[in-house]
């Protein structure tokens, strides 16, 4: 990571960075070094990436503003803060602007929690393109610079579920200079240096975690070559090579770089930037936040009611799930903050007026791999697999619980701490060998209700997920309601679900429903599976193909069948019951229909023979 002195910014009574030049002024800032676009309200939180980039680049001595949701239809708006010495940042926000927008089934979402009241239309469709071409025609000269999860994952050739094609590199489609992908902190830190330092941004081609552009790189020989654009627009088995071969070199300190023609220009992916350090993680969480929504704004942001009260330990995720863009976006190397960053940050949090004693979550993508890691020899930098739980956990991986345990029990004693749950997701194949924090887990932190995500049950499916399974699964449901009876505690597990996943027929949510009715477990919501670009899941939706095996994969495809999926989940609702038997009648499923009515009890195995035998 480039370092420079750190300098300290000139603040008076203000406290959220600037979005408009009387605020800049304020500040005694006449010209800013970099300024940041966003489709995301400003929330000035560590959760929300724009903050915490505009406040790690201020921390070392930049100028930085943020114009955030701006009226693209024109660039007025654009021009708020004037024009940047550097470049200035772009990005959709936390969210692709397509799946922000659309519902799995294409429909228009009424709502947008990243806006204030919630209001649907305050950011464009493919906004890092529109804000790249109103930044382009406000000034022309000044270098645009994509990132975030819109430009991340589409930076290079890649499936639009929205367009149902291919779709080029977004940093040729925007047209702007430089695309930096997932977590940016020391790739932007290094790129506003050497900018600083007199170096023009078209000549800066070597930094980790970036991607450029040109028509002079065509004869580069240190590169795996991609399929071009054109060939894997045009050939499915073109597309799983290209795919194949950037998951292979997703691990950043063996990575290639990658390199793909697209008509007349080369797009070049650097190697991804490499895994911050605990002291550099904690020097991040330690900057200034205010921790709340600009002070301009006069409605509440749901999403700040989402994570006001919660905490990040961590960052990365192993699981290498296949519909998951976590894993390519932040990295499979788990980064943890120490104990004492931690701590130090529920004390900021106690102090706040609103705070009432309880945080809502303590953890990352996944909450029980803080503190956990490869323990091979190289520390996992020679490792190819992009899941060090699948097909089975890892010989290597240090499973151990101890740091995970010490973090939630200081955190647990913090000053005005009163209760802490656990609201991130959990790895319960993982949970199995941690046998002390899972005890403290379902004995303090829950909050009565333990979420959860199994996806699926059928074992067919979870194998294209690249999950663990039922057997898995069946066993954390009998250790955690035996142990909530040995407490006295009345507990439930919420399991989070997914329909029209690929691989995934009728059949197999009908299985899914009996298992769950077997186990006495209701969902209320389901999530529709959305191909969204450089997953797995995606990859397989759009070839029809398992790329791991070659082997064919039904695809869910028409509106119908995946509404009738979700609805099969939903059996406990009457209006969802009603829709399922009418919809299996129209297509002559009396054998679902039996078993859907009939079943009480007995296994999917024995389902699947009944299934069969009806047949």
């Amino acid at each position: 990571m480039a370092h420079t002195r750190r300098v300290e910014s000139k603040r008076s009574e203000y406290s959220h960075l600037p979005i408009n030049i009387d605020e800049a002024a304020r500040l005694g800032l006449h010209q800013l070094d970099v300024i940041f676009v966003t489709g995301d309200a400003y929330i000035d939180h560590p959760s929300f990436g724009v903050p915490l980039l505009a406040r790690w680049l201020e921390a070392h001595g930049f100028s930085v503003g943020i114009i955030p949701q701006p009226d693209w239809r024109s660039k007025d708006p654009f021009t708020v803060l004037g024009r940047p010495r550097l470049f200035f940042g772009v990005t959709s926000g936390a969210m692709d602007s397509m799946v922000a927008h659309y519902t799995p089934r294409k429909k228009l979402r009424h709502d947008d929690a990243y806006t204030p009241g919630g209001k649907h239309g305050s950011r464009p469709n493919r906004a890092s393109i529109i804000y790249t071409s109103r930044l382009k025609e406000a000034y022309h000269d000044v270098p645009v610079v994509l990132g975030g999860i819109e430009a991340s994952l589409r930076r290079l050739a890649h499936y639009d579920y929205w367009d149902d094609k291919v779709r080029r590199s977004i940093l040729i489609d925007a047209k702007a200079d430089l695309l930096i992908y997932g977590m940016a902190e020391s790739s932007l830190l290094e790129l506003a240096v050497r900018m600083r330092n007199g170096i023009p941004l078209s000549s800066i081609r070597d930094i980790r975690g970036t991607v450029f552009a040109g028509k002079e790189i065509n004869q580069l020989t240190d590169v795996v070559r991609l399929p071009s654009f054109e060939e894997v627009s045009k050939d499915k088995e073109l597309y799983l090579k290209a795919f194949r071969t950037t998951e292979q070199e997703q691990n950043p300190y063996c990575a290639a770089r990658l390199a793909q023609s697209s008509g007349d220009r080369t797009v070049v992916c650097n190697p991804p930037s490499l895994p911050l350090t605990e002291k550099e993680l904690d020097a991040i969480y330690s900057l200034p936040f205010t921790r709340e929504p600009h002070t301009s704004y006069k409605e509440q942001i749901p999403a700040f009611g989402q994570i006001q009260l919660s905490l990040t330990s961590h960052r990365g995720c192993f699981g290498g799930c296949s519909f998951c863009a976590i894993g390519s976006h932040q990295g499979k190397f788990i980064q943890s903050r120490s104990v004492k960053s931690v701590t130090a940050e529920l004390r900021l949090l106690a102090d706040k007026s609103w705070f009432r004693g309880t945080v809502s979550d303590l953890g990352g993508p996944t909450a029980n791999m803080y503190g956990t890691g490869c323990g091979a020899s190289d520390g996992g930098k020679s490792c190819r697999r992009t899941s060090c739980l699948y097909p089975d956990i890892c010989k290597n991986l240090d499973r151990d619980d101890r740091k995970l345990t010490n973090l939630l029990n200081n955190a647990s004693r913090s000053p005005g701490v009163r209760n802490i749950s656990i609201s991130s997701g959990i790895r319960y194949d993982l949970l199995e060998f941690q046998q002390d924090y899972s005890n403290l887990l379902i004995s303090k932190h829950t909050g009565g209700l333990l979420k959860v995500a199994p996806e699926h049950l059928v074992d067919s499916v979870v194998a294209l997920m690249r999950k663990p399974g039922k057997a898995a699964f069946l066993r954390f449901i009998k250790h955690f309601r035996e142990k909530s009876r040995q407490l006295g505690l009345r507990q439930s597990v919420i399991p989070y679900l997914m329909s029209g996943h690929p691989g995934c027929t009728l059949e197999e949510m009908a299985l899914l429903a009996i298992e769950l009715r077997r186990l006495g477990l209701r969902v209320e919501q389901v999530q529709e599976f959305t191909p969204t670009p450089g997953t797995a899941s995606t990859c397989m939706y759009y070839t029809g193909i398992d790329p791991y095996t070659g082997k064919p994969v039904y695809v869910a495809r028409t509106d119908r069948e995946k509404i009738l999926q979700k609805s099969l989940l939903l059996l406990h609702l009457p209006e969802e019951r009603q829709r399922v038997f009418k919809s299996l009648n129209e297509q002559g499923r009396s054998d679902l229909l039996k078993l859907l009515d009939a079943v009480k009890g007995g296994t999917v195995d024995s389902h699947k023979k009944k299934l069969k035998t009806a047949r």
